[in-house]
């Protein structure tokens, strides 16, 4: 935090940054997305092949000439092996415009999260072993972890091995702790072996507006009355409660609140030695808004609308208690199957496109 005049701050993002402990991240690799952000106080940013579809889409006139290089490049590849090289690029250039934020934080901050391929989230050593290649194309990447069953031993095994984690698909309290207790387990390897710890920067993200839309799911599903504010709370609630026992039992890694729906993502968890990370859109959204910047981590949500979600939706008493899911449950849990559906989904989109500069649709191309 630095001292700075009330006229001096660019925006409410902005001034976060500049009045409490909460960071900024960019949830997107887009360099024109990622330079605004960090104009207004970002000093992180996320990757995965959601982002990179939609940075493609955007930016194709730029990158369908790297993508032909590729393919002279690599004569014998996949389309998914192609597609997996953009995502190294995207993300290796991102990382290089954040790297003097990282050398100024000393590896705190200033980290591209790259996305281990979330079809292997169910297979520990392979995460693994691609955290380990994907660590190396930068010197300031952390490497995007899911927090399935297997996600959790490559958490461990991957934070032994130097590489600070980024816990993706995680939206319950009882993942957080998992992964907090395997980063620990992780942490501690390395500190009996007298290796370096101090510039690692683990984080653990909850989606909270996953877990939300979740709940607004089943409230059709189950033909559930109740009030329809109570479901915007939901993974704020969590969030808190999450915070606390982190910051109870000391756990060395930081929250992250991605998925965003609503203001209160960001507004209420403001004042947090957390990671606050938007998408571009809602970043602009913010900055345009009146909300007022002031520290809201410590203000419990309503217990009313606590009571609410607990009485009448089991998955909210899940995600909310400490022994909710246990870890052999997490592959199961409906956000988990939606999320990597999508996730999955995505590298079939990122191929089908590499596919239309490799293999050009002869009905539609021009002659």
């Amino acid at each position: 935090m630095t001292e700075t005049t009330a006229t001096s701050y660019k925006s409410p993002l902005h001034k976060m940054t500049q009045t409490t402990p909460t960071s900024l991240w960019n949830d997107s690799a887009s360099l024109e997305e990622l330079s605004y952000s960090i104009n207004h106080g970002a000093v992180g940013a996320t990757c995965n092949p959601v982002i990179v579809v939609g940075v493609l889409k955007k930016e194709m006139a730029r990158w369908a000439p790297r993508i032909r290089q590729l393919i002279e490049e690599m004569p014998h590849a996949t389309e998914d092996q192609l597609g997996w090289q953009v995502v190294r690029e995207i993300s290796a250039e991102s990382a290089a415009l954040l790297k003097p934020i990282f050398d100024a934080q000393q590896g705190r901050n200033g980290r591209l999260s790259i996305q281990t391929d979330p079809r292997l989230y169910r297979d520990a050593r392979a995460i693994v072993e691609q955290a380990v290649e994907f660590n190396n194309l930068a010197p300031n990447m952390i490497v995007k972890i899911p927090v399935t069953k297997e996600g959790i031993p490559a958490i461990e095994e991957a934070t032994y091995r130097g590489i600070s984690i980024n816990a993706t698909v995680c939206f319950t309290l009882p993942q957080c702790i998992a992964v907090a207790e395997a980063v620990e387990r992780g942490l501690q390897r390395r500190e009996r072996e007298s290796k370096e710890i101090k510039t690692m920067g683990p984080v653990c993200t909850i989606m909270v507006g996953r877990l939300d839309d979740w709940l607004k799911v089943l409230l059709e599903r189950e033909n559930i009355s109740v009030d329809p504010g109570y479901l915007e709370w939901a993974g704020v609630a969590v969030f808190k409660k999450t915070y606390n026992l982190f910051r109870q039992r000391g756990y060395r890694i930081r929250l992250l609140s991605a998925a965003f729906r609503n203001h209160m993502h960001w507004s209420e968890l403001i004042g947090g030695e957390v990671v606050i990370s938007p998408p571009y859109a809602w970043q602009k959204r913010f900055n345009a808004s009146q909300i007022e910047v002031s520290p809201r981590i410590a203000q419990e949500v309503s217990p009313q609308i606590v009571e609410g979600l607990t009485k009448y939706f089991a998955d909210f008493r899940r995600a909310n208690t400490e022994n909710g899911l246990s870890i052999t449950e997490f592959n199961s849990f409906g956000p988990t199957r939606r999320t990597l559906r999508q996730f999955i989904s995505a590298c079939s989109d990122l191929n089908a496109i590499v596919r239309d500069v490799l293999l050009p649709n002869p009905d539609t191309a021009l002659i």
